[in-house]
């Protein structure tokens, strides 16, 4: 055989095994398939297709330039940008949120909307397919001179709203805008062409849902490609100038050298999503081995109590390991929804619930924070306690949030059930049915729980035909002895028992416990009906003494949620209170506006200043603690998560 040819067959291997190997344990139903009839879900995501949505549209059309932009550069008539460079992808993101609304709230007004924004978007693209309306109005001599301007990032999210738009109308032109820019960037970067990081990481991601779209490998390719030119900026042959801080841009290493968690938590959170992506679909296990060792450094050292990530405000991410200041929190919203991301494939991979944990963590508390429950008011940054100067907005400047939020809830459907070959996972206790196609059968699964206020869950399994196959349910971390992985948070007071007994058709079954669930194998009919309960148990948590800002301070959780105390429910006061440790709550229904929760209610001391202003008491006063995502909803007012356990360490507002 001559050399060439051998070498030949040999790439054509090692193609064909690029695109093959899989590394993915298990895979997620999506969201267009799962109908959630949840309590607690239903109307958040109702609320998001009218209100929320309703909202970004203005924005976007009417209060700000960004669509105006796109219609700027069809016209061709030398205008000027308006706005930041990156605001074109807001109206992506907000598209990608009208798709998935779409998809479960059909609307021919929305979808109408949608096709007057697409073909204004196609209009302004460029005859080689470039699209970006800051350099097209400004000067295409400069486009992709300076990495960190977004370009990528841009069209990154336009893909991801493309993809979402075909896969809920069926409409290819969105989608085929999208790949013609695809096609012209990687004609241009690549192996043997042009170098390029991206500035801020969104688009690797984007590519493998292209990929998986269209089957055309060379996007998934490109992910990878991408993604190996990180932590290169030494090498021989690359001529670009060093960021100003290459751990703000995850640029220290090659993405599978990472180790730690470094810079702009949002950028972090895309980047790790799309390895896990860009693995699951090659089979790279030096992308698994380094995620997981990142992903320990964030949740073991750099994680808030309410999955939150990013501290510092002046780079919006990470800083040094324990530093996790509450007032001066930055907590951004969109790095808690990429940690929902990022968790979600990392749980995919590994088929461990410990990922599943942190982003029911991330989704109950800090996700979910970042949206008002009108709907349409939203938080960038999310503290863990204010003196009363944070409020939620109608906008922002840089608007990431609001669309990032709702593609994100009008999405729920997407993490709570998953299969595998031998069977079906539950991952979220969300009201809800779907069917999942299993290899000899079709299963349709019914669940009914009022879950996160109460533990109790009831499963209807009916497959098409009897047959066995495994039913997975997750042992949520927080019912275990230990809130999240690692001891940087501790559960407090009661003791959690780690296996819940499941009962099929009113009859107790042995289960087995791997990877954080409770497994059933056996042959099932139609009907079967499974229930089980989790404890919903009131517990304090403490800190780590390393996390120094909550030495003698300690935190409410029950169940997944989160509490604070907050100033509108404790006669507008909330940095007076003292939380012995051996507080006893109790439950009681109540209601922020028009949400139905459960509040939790002691008897604790108080500080109060005397009149004269020189002396200080104490007193035994009932307070309630609420829901940390429901803050901020009835004005300014004050707030904490974390409450100090001693008179010595309250720091009194006045």
């Amino acid at each position: 055989m001559k050399k060439n040819t051998f070498l030949l067959l040999v790439c054509l291997f090692q193609l064909n095994l690029f695109a093959q190997t899989n590394l993915q344990k298990i895979e997620f139903i999506n969201f267009s398939q799962v109908n959630v009839t949840d309590a607690f879900w239903k109307p958040k995501i109702d609320k998001v297709a009218t209100k929320t949505l309703a909202a970004c549209i203005y924005q976007t059309e009417v209060a700000t330039p960004r669509l105006k932009n796109f219609e700027r550069v069809a016209r061709n008539k030398g205008e000027q940008h308006e706005g930041i460079f990156y605001d074109d992808s807001d109206v992506f993101k907000a598209l990608e949120a009208m798709a998935y609304s779409l998809k479960t709230h059909p609307n021919a007004e929305m979808e109408k909307k949608c096709d007057e924004w697409i073909d204004k978007i196609a209009a302004a693209q460029q005859p080689d397919g470039y699209l970006n309306t800051w350099y097209t109005l400004k000067g295409l001599q400069d486009r992709y001179t300076d990495m960190s301007m977004h370009e990528d990032y841009n069209a990154g999210h336009m893909i991801e709203a493309a993809v979402a738009y075909y896969n809920a109308t069926g409409k290819r032109k969105f989608l085929d805008v999208c790949i013609k820019w695809a096609d012209h960037f990687d004609a241009l970067f690549g192996p043997g062409k042009r170098h390029w990081v991206t500035g801020h990481q969104e688009l690797e991601l984007a590519l493998v849902k292209l990929y998986k779209t269209t089957k055309n490998e060379k996007y998934l390719k490109l992910a990878d490609w991408l993604l190996s030119e990180r932590g290169k900026r030494l090498a021989k042959g690359y001529t670009w100038t060093d960021w100003k801080d290459t751990a703000y841009a995850q640029d220290i290493l090659p993405v599978k050298e990472q180790t730690q968690i470094t810079g702009h938590a949002v950028r972090a959170m895309y980047m790790y999503t799309g390895a896990a992506d860009v693995a699951a679909q090659t089979g790279d296990v030096d992308y698994m081995r380094a995620m997981k060792k990142v992903w320990e450094d964030v949740v073991y050292r750099n994680m808030y109590i309410t999955g939150g990530i990013g501290s510092a405000g002046s780079n919006e991410g990470f800083s040094n390991d324990y530093d996790l200041p509450n007032e001066q929190a930055y907590c951004e919203t969109c790095a808690s929804v990429g940690m929902v991301f990022w968790n979600q494939r990392m749980n995919a991979l590994t088929g461990d619930a410990m990922y599943m944990d942190v982003l029911e963590r991330s989704l109950y508390n800090g996700a979910l924070d970042g949206l008002s429950l009108t709907g349409d008011r939203f938080f960038y940054g999310n503290p863990l306690a204010s003196r009363g100067q944070h409020q939620r907005r109608e906008w922002f400047g840089t608007a990431c949030c609001p669309a990032n939020i709702a593609r994100m809830v009008a999405s729920l459907g997407d993490y709570i059930y998953a299969k595998s070959d031998d069977g079906i996972y539950m991952n979220l206790f969300v009201g809800s049915n779907t069917s999942i196609q299993l290899p000899k059968t079709k299963v349709d699964l019914k669940m009914e729980t009022n879950y996160p206020w109460d533990g109790k869950v009831k499963v209807v399994v009916s497959p098409e035909k009897k047959g066995k196959f495994r039913l997975s349910i997750r042992i949520p971390g927080w019912y275990k002895n230990g809130s999240v992985p690692g001891d940087l948070y501790v559960h407090g007071g009661d003791a959690f028992s780690a296996t819940p007994g499941i009962a099929i058709n009113g009859k107790p079954v042995v289960v087995t416990d791997n990877d954080g669930y409770l497994s059933v194998y056996r042959e099932w009919k139609q009907g079967d009906i499974v229930e089980f309960e989790f404890a919903m148990n009131t517990y304090t948590v403490t800190a780590k003494d390393s996390l120094k800002q909550n030495n003698n301070r300690i935190a409410i959780q029950r169940g997944p949620i989160v509490y604070c105390v907050e100033g509108a429910d404790n006669n507008n006061k909330a940095w007076n209170i003292v939380l012995p440790p051996n507080t006893k709550f109790e439950t009681i229904d109540y209601k922020i506006m028009d949400e139905p929760v459960k509040a939790l209610t002691a008897e604790v001391p108080v500080v109060l200043v005397g009149e004269d202003g020189l002396s200080i008491r104490t007193e035994k006063r009932k307070i309630i603690a609420i829901p940390y995502y429901t803050w901020a909803n009835r004005g300014k007012n004050e707030m904490q998560v974390w409450l100090p356990t001693t008179i010595k360490d309250v720091k009194i507002n006045y």
